[in-house]
């Protein structure tokens, strides 16, 4: 659910700032007093392997930011978060249970119900790849709400300048609030700050192997001197391919333009779903 849903559905987001509701929120509208659990579990995956309109349960949400783009989730994925959603207590807002209460005027009941879980994003971090995890995470959510954020206000032609002007202060602020050393490299990049090492060059390939073959695949961390470094990699998506898919397929004419003018290097394009776009590289004191 963290990695899955959380860029656009994270609780911490203060109301103003939001792109999309809370989880928590969609456990509300979409579970009542007599739902089971495979009635819910299956009312999540037809929405999400087909977002419209018309399916939507939550009207008020879809008018303050719109149908939730396509994900190219699996029914697995989707199974696995929508019956923990409705066996666990998730983390929700301060606001949340007094806002819902007022937005339906008595009519809908506030859910949260479930066993108590500590929720890992909250959870302290004990081995080195649940702290790489963390770090990576974090970033991702912050670099993802603003990208999003930007995508649905005006559109991805303002998004490619944004991720000029912002991508790199928001990953350096998320390094210093998180006392590590951030990085995105990719053996494609688009701003050639972002070039994998050799060394980093080398994992890369490690995941595109095992992903190409459908392996599985973990985290990486080295620990030396007293440093931790950590490597996951970066996968594509379809909202991925807006800016990194095939010119005048996926990226269109004039979003293609703003990306040749900002980026005269850029090698970032080609990719489909599921691909390794780059690599978390994070540095830690032990």
């Amino acid at each position: 659910m963290e990695s899955k849903c959380y860029v656009c559905h994270n609780p911490s987001t203060d109301h103003d700032s939001r792109i999309a509701p809370p989880m928590v929120a969609i456990k509300s509208h979409y579970i009542g007093d007599d739902t089971t659990k495979e009635e819910f579990v299956t009312a999540m995956w037809n929405f999400v392997r087909e977002p419209s309109k018309d399916k939507a349960k939550m009207r008020g949400a879809v008018k303050r930011f719109g149908v939730m783009p396509y994900q190219p989730f699996s029914e697995e994925e989707i199974k696995l978060i929508s019956e923990y959603i409705y066996d666990f207590k998730i983390e929700e807002p301060e606001w949340f249970k007094e806002h819902i209460e007022e937005e339906s005027k008595g009519k809908m009941k506030y859910r949260n119900d479930g066993k108590a879980s500590a929720s890992s994003a909250s959870a302290k971090a004990n081995t080195p790849v649940e702290r790489g995890l963390q770090y990576a995470l974090n970033t991702k959510k912050e670099l993802g709400k603003n990208l999003m954020g930007t995508i649905q206000k005006k559109g991805t032609k303002e998004a490619v300048t944004f991720c000029n002007k912002r991508a790199y202060p928001i990953t350096d602020s998320m390094a210093v609030a998180q006392n590590a050393n951030i990085k995105r490299v990719s053996d494609k990049p688009r701003n050639p700050n972002n070039q994998a090492s050799t060394k980093e060059l080398s994992i890369i390939a490690q995941y595109k192997k095992a992903i190409a073959n459908n392996e599985e695949y973990k985290p990486i961390t080295e620990v030396e001197n007293g440093k931790v470094t950590f490597y996951a990699p970066i996968l594509t998506n379809s909202m991925c391919l807006q800016c990194h898919g095939t010119p005048r397929k996926t990226i269109q004419p004039e979003v293609f333009k703003t990306i040749t003018s900002l980026y005269p290097e850029d090698k970032a394009i080609g990719y489909d779903v599921n691909e390794v776009r780059g690599m978390w590289s994070i540095t830690y004191n032990q």
